[in-house]
């Protein structure tokens, strides 16, 4: 499999970009995403099938071609086994609701599975010890960062530098990544997201920085991008078996996740329709209803992880619907919600079933809901994108009833912060060239 980047898309015919120069580059040079020059859907017996399969095998078949042999079927299969060493339940909610927990992995959030996957292909790749060190930077708006810190924690040959925005991620998350130590390095930047996400991609492009060997651990990275259809497929084999062809609203930030579900549909998983929920931060709801594309700063919202005014993966979405607005139109909605709204959908929830969905997934359910208005008797799939323990305060006060800590967070909340303060890219510059010498 070759790669190709989005922002030259006649490149396609001559795409000669490899999975590894992929995933170690993060971006074009050019600045662009990467692309893959097809997308062969998977055997049709196999998707008919789909319930004879165990996770592993189905991860496996789904990642394979995109890896393109450079990495041995063994070690993939390896790779993909670590990856999901952990459960993704289905859990019914309401008739024909259901919720897709994504967050039992190590930092309770959904990431866990792309930095898991992404961090063993780049050790694999970086495996001979006499290979330059990888240097992984990477922007947050709150799990990104826990995630690849915990990902990548230890591993040989690759040192993690996470942008944060101050004040801006919950306290849980602030722990999850400024407290591991060791080869990860959490730079807090006066600023809102996409300030760090502008920096991150300044800095590949920057050619006094060559030399430090960056890449991206961001959703823009193929590796972290691509492992995510996985859960797609586990969920769908699991409402197949009840003869369910499923709706999934996906609460989307940088619409990695979504796009991820999206690839799943190219290689032929049987989905009914993709919902884009969004917060106020509502760029693409507002692209589907004029067909302009207008970025705008990000607000802050009780959804921290949703908070980014200039979604990158965006573009993935279009060239996966051969930029065709009516294609797009007819297999992805796309809406907003406020705060207030979203707080009164977890009260709704938890009134119904009990469930505690965190402030992300409530987005979700109220796409998804939106949707059902609108198109009756389907079967929906919200993803609950992180534990609700990693947003206390909100969840707590909401719901007005107290949550179990999980031993994986007991584990961090007495540890000591440790973070540099930067406010702009010069800073970034100077720490990442000082580091690098």
């Amino acid at each position: 499999m070759k790669y190709y980047s989005l922002n030259n898309p006649e490149s396609k015919d001559a795409a000669n970009t490899s999975f590894r120069e992929a995933v170690i580059n993060g971006l074009a040079p050019d600045r662009g995403l990467y692309f893959p020059e097809k997308i062969t859907p998977l055997d049709k017996d196999f998707i008919e099938h789909l319930e004879l399969y165990e996770n592993d095998e189905i991860a496996f078949r789904v990642i394979q071609q995109f890896v393109g042999g450079e990495i041995p079927d063994d070690e993939l299969r390896k790779i993909v086994s670590e990856t999901l060493s952990f459960d993704f339940p289905l859990n019914k909610v309401e008739e024909d609701v259901y919720a897709l927990e994504l967050y039992h992995g190590p930092t309770m959030a959904f990431k866990d599975v792309g930095a898991r996957f992404m961090a063993r292909c780049l050790g694999y790749f970086n495996k001979d010890k006499d290979q330059e060190t990888v240097r992984v930077l990477v922007a947050t708006s709150g799990d990104t960062g826990g995630a690849v810190a915990s990902g990548f924690l230890g591993v040989e040959g690759v040192e993690v530098i996470i942008l944060y925005p101050s004040g801006k991620v919950s306290d849980i998350q602030e722990k999850q990544l400024t407290t591991l130590g060791q080869n990860i390095t959490a730079l807090e930047v006066d600023g809102v997201f996409d300030d760090c996400q502008d920096m991150v991609k300044t800095a590949f492009l920057d050619p006094e920085l060559n030399a430090c060997n960056l890449t991206s651990a961001n959703s823009i990275n193929v590796a972290r991008w691509l492992p995510q259809m996985f859960y797609f497929f586990i969920a769908a084999r699991e409402l197949k078996k009840q003869g369910k062809e499923p709706v999934f609203a996906v609460p989307s930030g940088n619409f990695g996740n979504i796009c991820a579900g999206i690839m799943a549909y190219r290689l032929g998983l049987p989905i009914k329709h993709f919902v884009a929920a969004t917060n106020i931060n509502r760029t693409v709801p507002d692209f589907m209803n004029s067909g302009k594309y207008e970025p705008r700063p990000s607000k802050a919202t009780i959804s921290n992880a949703m908070d980014v005014g200039n979604p990158s993966n965006f573009i993935r979405i279009q060239t996966l619907f051969e930029n065709d607005f009516d294609l797009l139109k007819a297999m992805f909605t796309s809406e907003s919600y406020t705060d207030e709204e979203t707080r009164t959908a977890m009260k709704a929830i938890y009134d119904r079933s009990e469930y505690i969905a965190d402030p992300h997934g409530a987005v979700g359910y109220l796409g998804l809901k939106d949707y059902q208005k609108n198109v009756p008797g389907t079967t929906g799939v919200f993803l609950e994108t992180a534990h609700p323990v990693k947003f206390l305060d909100t969840v707590e006060e909401t719901l007005n009833t107290k949550i179990t800590i999980p031993e994986q967070i007991v584990s961090i909340i007495d540890k000591q912060k440790k973070s540099v303060l930067i406010s702009n890219y010069d800073q970034l510059k100077t720490f990442l060239l000082k580091d690098s010498h």
